[in-house]
């Protein structure tokens, strides 16, 4: 079985997106929160439940399900797809000219239309069948922005779940706790 695929008998996932190069866009307050509104988007019409979350400055790691996990991809591909219209759009009026460069060189000679590659491809499921490999890869997304020296405690991290599992009532995105 493969790591990276979605399974009818599986039902959580913990995912992992990052921007293309792994450049740094997300480092003002409206690029998370394009990122909150588009989960919560995802989670309110498209069945996407969202356990764990952070959202660091070039990617995303989550912990989700979804009514139909075979619907999983199809929510993803969507999530990225407006997303990067938006970051692009947002990169070209805050004049972030840097980005903008990398993210349409990444996108040149590709089959699709788009101008901006601003994601990376794949999403990069992995299936969660226990409660110890749940706990590994909470702790794990919980973690990042201690272990990047962002923050000394995870739920100081504002755009993290660890805010949600510790109690805290300001959160920009609602979680469905496991």
């Amino acid at each position: 079985m493969s790591s990276w695929k979605v399974y009818s008998d599986t039902k959580y996932y913990f995912c992992t997106t990052a921007l293309t190069k792994w450049y740094p866009v997300f480092t003002s307050i409206e690029y998370y929160s394009l990122i909150t509104d588009s989960l919560k988007y995802c989670h309110k019409n498209k069945g996407l439940s969202i356990h764990a979350y952070v959202i660091m400055l070039n990617h995303l790691h989550l912990i989700i399900s979804a009514n139909e996990p075979k619907f999983i991809p199809d929510i993803i591909r969507d999530l990225k797809r407006y997303t990067s219209s938006e970051i692009s759009s947002l990169l070209k009026t805050n004049n972030q000219i840097n980005a903008l460069r990398i993210f349409k060189e990444a996108a040149t000679g590709r089959k699709t239309n788009q101008e901006y590659k601003v994601w990376q491809s794949g999403y990069y499921p992995i299936g969660i069948y226990s409660e110890w490999f749940f706990r590994q890869k909470l702790h794990y997304i919980h973690q990042n922005p201690v272990r990047k020296g962002y923050v000394t405690k995870p739920e100081h991290w504002k755009f993290s779940s660890a805010r949600n599992y510790a109690g805290h009532q300001d959160v920009p995105l609602l979680i469905d706790k496991l």
